[in-house]
């Protein structure tokens, strides 16, 4: 397996995350602790109560059934102790009715505090995380795939709350049980209970090499678990090319690699579990075979064997084969706990790693106010790269020294083969990314000196590929403006051009598009999104090769829209078909980050150069003069 498919990039950020599970605690536990203590205080209560019983037990044994020893319990004075016989039977009757009593309440306690407090924890991180995801640069996404996203939000979240509920909650009824079971047993017979807990040392030594053993297989199978989901969610995703192109088994073939490497990687842990799990429970079934032994000799014999001294009563004895067996439980889950311990570890580390990673484009300390723009944007003299503050990739450099203003009500266009930059150049308009030099202004205000959600508010952007939230067309138009009236959404699809086709639909404005607006036409999709924009009204408006992927007569009716949204706005256009933007007040000609030519559309045809001979490619395949009659006939 080669290491590209070993690590994944939020392996980087892992690494350098410090003692994670602390951090886990101090972040997210310190605000939860009522519930945190309620919880280990009722653990602890229950798992006292189920001591009672075995212990009332052996007194009742010794002192009714087989005579000859006081009716004694530890901590109870012997004056609040019934003398005769009857007496002592229902006393032990009651006693442990009350003991089974108080381990179910307090169990149910637990159980209750413990889950609001793991849950509590658990819907914590996962809004942090993703509220860190919406604030991260969009060179985070650039680098990164959905199917890692989606397992820290939804696997890795689990986890930690697995760990908390189950693993941390068994940690306190382990240290209880064998604290209060090696209490007890030292009590009734210290020499004996050197025998029983004889495996216990041997069990903690091994409980080490088991940690430290298991802690890389679990971090290699979390990566396999991400690598799974981005491999299926994108298989998921691009269903339409895999069946027209008859790829189904190079899918399938992908999709069982990744899926046979989460199945090794898992293995590689569960046969260590298996491995450990059986070895705790030999230990343990040893200091019970110990016990048995030692005592069963010492009573039989009437004498204690080798170097033991005393006496052994039939009661302890019984106590102490009860408690060795309820020993072995809570030993044996030592193995779970550190497999969910190590599950945790893994999944805080990506998560903290995630919440570690530095963002370049944030709100300035001190923004300066941003409202009533008028909307004159200046590029002046902008440089990018691609250089991820993520990784360690070498530049990759885009725009080169690049000028030009779009004063209010006028329309910039930018043209030029694919790669040239035109794209990127807008995306720095809505600081998507920063510059590395020079300055992107709006009516004379650095870009980086507003808030973001000032100036992605006053900017409208309508792109190529159109995506549409699951739910109602309405709703869909409304995103972004939360709180417009139905009245202005319908306005807002009229001067869209999409009010008609909306209300043919069996349910209007309340049909639900599906997944990325599945359920409609590209031009439809197209309209709602240029309908989402009106209602934004926006004084800046992006148009990202808005009518490329339609057919002529759709492209028609959503050249009609934008024309109604660009009246009076300062628009920054991207166009494949240079028809659509032959209005321009500039035309800016883009190749490998630099403007070669500009003007408007009369000019740069009679310059003869780059446009002019994009313009008659595209003149030799479309009757731009008829397409210019559509265009201003009645809508």
């Amino acid at each position: 397996m080669s290491s590209q498919d070993e690590e994944t990039p939020f392996d980087a950020y892992r690494e350098q995350v410090d003692r994670p599970m602390t951090r886990l605690f101090v972040t997210y536990g310190r605000g939860r602790l009522g519930w945190f203590s309620l919880g280990m205080v009722a653990n602890f209560i229950a798992r006292i109560a189920t001591l009672v019983p075995p212990l009332l037990l052996g007194v009742a044994i010794d002192a009714i059934f087989v005579g000859g020893e006081d009716f004694s319990v530890p901590l109870v004075p012997d004056a609040w102790l019934p003398t005769a016989e009857i007496a002592q039977f229902e006393f032990t009757v009651v006693a442990i009715a009350v003991a089974f009593l108080t381990t179910a309440l307090f169990t149910w306690v637990y159980g209750i505090s413990a889950n609001l407090f793991a849950h509590g924890v658990m819907h914590a991180v996962r809004v942090d995380c993703f509220e860190k995801m919406q604030n991260l640069d969009m060179a985070f996404f650039d680098d990164k795939q959905t199917g890692e996203v989606m397992a820290v939000l939804n696997n890795d979240t689990q986890n930690l709350e697995r760990f908390l509920d189950d693993a941390l909650m068994n940690s306190m009824r382990l240290l209880v049980m064998v604290a209060g079971i090696a209490g007890v047993l030292f009590y009734l017979n210290w020499q004996l209970a050197f025998v029983t807990l004889f495996a216990v040392p041997a069990m903690f030594l091994f409980t080490l090499w088991f940690m430290r053993t298991v802690e890389p297989r679990y971090v290699r199978q979390r990566s396999a678990v991400a690598n799974l989901n981005t491999r299926l969610e994108n298989s998921i995703s691009g269903v339409d090319l895999t069946k027209a192109t008859a790829s189904e088994r190079f899918e399938i073939g992908r999709v069982r690699k990744a899926s046979r490497r989460l199945f090794d990687d898992t293995m590689a842990v569960l046969k260590l579990s298996y491995l450990y799990r059986p070895g705790m429970e030999l230990l343990a079934g040893l200091a019970f075979a110990a016990t048995f032994l030692i005592g069963g000799l010492w009573l039989v014999n009437d004498t204690a064997p080798g170097p033991l001294t005393g006496t052994l009563t039939v009661g302890d004895f019984v106590v102490f084969l009860f408690l060795t067996q309820r020993i072995v439980d809570p030993l044996a889950e030592v193995s779970n706990i550190v497999d969910q311990y190590e599950n945790a570890k893994a999944s805080s580390e990506r998560v903290f790693g995630l919440m570690d990673i530095s963002t370049g484009v944030e709100d300035p300390e001190n923004p300066k106010p941003f409202d009533g723009i008028e909307g004159h944007v200046e590029f002046d003299g902008i440089s990018f790269s691609y250089n991820s503050k993520l990784t360690d990739g070498e530049d990759e450099t885009v725009l080169h020294g690049m000028s030009f203003d779009a004063d209010p009500g006028e329309m910039v266009a930018l043209v030029g083969p694919t790669g040239a930059g035109k794209s990127t150049a807008l995306k720095l308009l809505l600081r998507l990314y920063d510059v590395d030099t020079g300055a992107v202004r709006i009516d004379g205000t650095d870009i980086r000196d507003v808030r973001l959600s000032d100036l992605r508010s006053s900017i409208g952007y309508v792109g190529q590929d159109t995506f549409l939230f699951d739910g109602t067309i309405a709703d869909n138009i409304r995103y972004g403006t939360f709180d417009a009236s139905e009245k202005e959404v319908r306005e807002a699809a009229r001067i869209a051009q999409a009010h008609e086709f909306i209300t043919e639909l069996p349910d209007g404005y309340e049909t639900r598009v599906g997944e990325r607006g599945v359920k409609l036409s590209g031009g439809q999709r197209q309209r709602i999104a240029i309908a989402r924009t009106v209602l934004a009204d926006p004084p800046v408006l992006i148009l990202d090769e808005a009518t490329s992927a339609v057919d002529t007569e759709t492209e028609l009716a959503i050249q009609r829209s934008i024309d109604a949204i660009t009246e009076d706005r300062t628009t920054l256009a991207i166009a494949h078909r240079l028809s659509t933007i032959r209005d321009a007040e500039e035309i800016l000609v883009l190749e490998a980050g630099e403007i070669v030519e500009r003007g408007d559309h009369e000019t740069l045809l009679d310059r003869d150069g780059r446009y002019a001979s994009l313009w008659n490619v595209q003149a030799g395949s479309i009757d731009f003069e008829r397409r210019a009659e559509l265009l201003e006939g009645d809508d």
